[in-house]
């Protein structure tokens, strides 16, 4: 059935929402209380076309994912003069991104990572900024992730010939080319429309592992087709209440190929990031209007893209334990098992005991529990306290880290490799796969030269004798005094 934008236009409120994409109408009043970004930013389009907003942000398949065929009410019908328009203006955030896009340097003037880091802020629409780089609560760990860095210093050693310079490793075996790898992270797609394609076709070239996460843009099949034959991808998974559904991800990741499980154990509920909800105030104070609310939603106030979507379902698993989750883990799949979200040495030791293949040290980006630690100090710990546990598993660890020099003191403390997340994020918002290509190369040049002026020809010459941590600031003594 054909329908004309008056009909279409009627049904805009909570009580009838009808939203054109791409030409084809669909009923979403009984979706508006499921949506992940809460009811407010569909009822913006109601009786109106979405598609503008609708297609950079969600996956091909999200339609047919989430509404029933009886939602698909038809096609927009030819119409003449006379009838409502449909389609939403530009908003003042769209028309900053237009003009910022277009004032990007050029790919030659970015030296580093905060070069791209600056520039994606520049030209992303402010709620995905605020989505990529919220933390939680006052940003405290999100914040230390990166300063503790500046806490270590090394001890280069000279006389050493480096004019043969090697810096690649293996983790869990794969080759990789640099000892870093993708941090899983969600929503590619909301900084380029090509989305996690972009950063496998990158990494692809550049033999460097990446890690899939479970809710990325683009489905695990697509990304695994995007593969080269020989490229290493992993498989990051949060486990949902629903074990079932959770085995089921699982076989299907070892089917297409994936090469381990990284599952993640520190996000038993979200955390809560403020400036990711802040983020569609903003665009009202541009606009000079208020944003439609859902009477009734008890989190109304959620952000464009849901960061708490998983709350309102529910889903992710809060009784994870030692006792049950990992022997589940294992009798599910062949595949090696990485913890992701360490944050204590104690641990790391249960970890071992677990039996598992390696264990990443995070704090989920400072996105998780305020006041975590820096992944950096909890790794320093761990060899301090208990050096033998990297030679019973791999670690790894993320959070902060932004330079070659970040990586080689990580490596130093006895990491296979570190993880980024936001920083391919940004890399593919600002140029797309062009983008991460330069990341990659920029660290390239940043490890190799900085390992050359350490004394070091290969990763096997980084050693935690090369790294010592200072502390500058004066410790302030405690008043005793009553």
């Amino acid at each position: 059935m054909a329908w004309t934008t008056n009909e279409i236009a009627k049904h805009k409120d909570a009580s009838s929402c009808w939203v054109i994409i791409k030409n084809e109408v669909y009923d979403v009043t009984e979706f508006l209380l499921k949506h992940p970004g809460g009811p407010g930013i569909i009822l913006k389009y109601a009786g109106h076309d979405a598609t503008s907003a609708y297609v950079p942000i969600h996956s091909p398949d999200a339609i047919q994912r989430n509404l029933s065929p009886s939602q698909c009410l038809g096609r927009l019908a030819d119409t003449q003069g006379g009838e409502v328009d449909v389609q939403m203006g530009q908003t003042q955030d769209e028309m900053r991104v237009e003009r910022e896009m277009k004032r990007r340097p050029p790919l030659n003037r970015i030296l580093n990572l905060t070069d791209i880091e600056n520039v994606a802020k520049k030209v992303l629409p402010h709620p995905v900024l605020a989505f990529y780089s919220a933390g939680t609560d006052d940003e405290l760990s999100l914040r230390e992730n990166s300063r503790a860095f500046d806490r270590f210093f090394f001890h280069p050693r000279v006389m050493r010939p480096v004019s043969i310079c090697d810096p690649s490793t293996k983790i869990l075996g794969y080759y990789s080319s640099l000892p870093i790898f993708v941090s899983g992270a969600a929503q590619a797609i909301l900084g380029h429309p090509q989305g996690e394609l972009n950063i496998t076709r990158a990494c692809g070239k550049a033999n460097i592992i990446q890690m899939v996460c479970t809710y990325a843009s683009i489905p695990r099949a697509q990304i695994a087709a995007a593969a080269l034959p020989s490229q290493p991808l992993f498989f990051q998974l949060y486990k949902v209440t629903d074990t079932d559904a959770s085995a089921k991800v699982v076989q299907e990741a070892e089917k297409l190929g994936y090469k381990a499980i990284v599952l993640t154990i520190d996000a038993v509920v979200v955390g809560n990031r403020e400036r990711d909800v802040k983020s569609l105030w903003v665009l009202e104070q541009q606009e000079g209007k208020t944003q439609y609310y859902f009477e009734g939603d008890p989190e109304a106030t959620t952000n464009l893209f849901g960061s708490s979507a998983v709350n309102r379902r529910n889903a992710f698993d809060s009784d994870l334990s030692w006792r049950e989750t990992i022997p589940w883990l294992r009798s599910i799949t062949k595949l090696p098992i990485i913890l992701k979200g360490i944050q204590c040495v104690e641990d790391a030791m249960l970890a071992v005991e677990a039996g598992v293949e390696g264990i990443l040290v995070s704090n989920h980006g400072g996105r998780q529990l305020e006041a975590s630690l820096p992944p950096l100090e909890v790794l320093y710990r761990i060899r301090q306290q208990q050096p033998d546990i990297f030679d019973k598993l791999e670690v790894y660890i993320d959070g902060g880290i932004r330079r070659g020099t970040d990586v080689i003191k990580a490596v130093c403390l006895g990491t296979k490799a570190v993880g980024l997340g936001r920083p391919f994020l940004y890399a593919l918002s600002a140029y797309g796969e062009a983008g991460v290509t330069k990341m990659l190369d920029v660290l390239h040049r940043e490890i190799t030269v900085s390992m050359r002026l350490l004394g070091a020809a290969s990763i096997r010459d980084l050693t935690p004798e090369m790294v010592e941590r200072v502390d500058w600031e004066p410790v302030r003594q405690r008043n005793t005094k009553l």
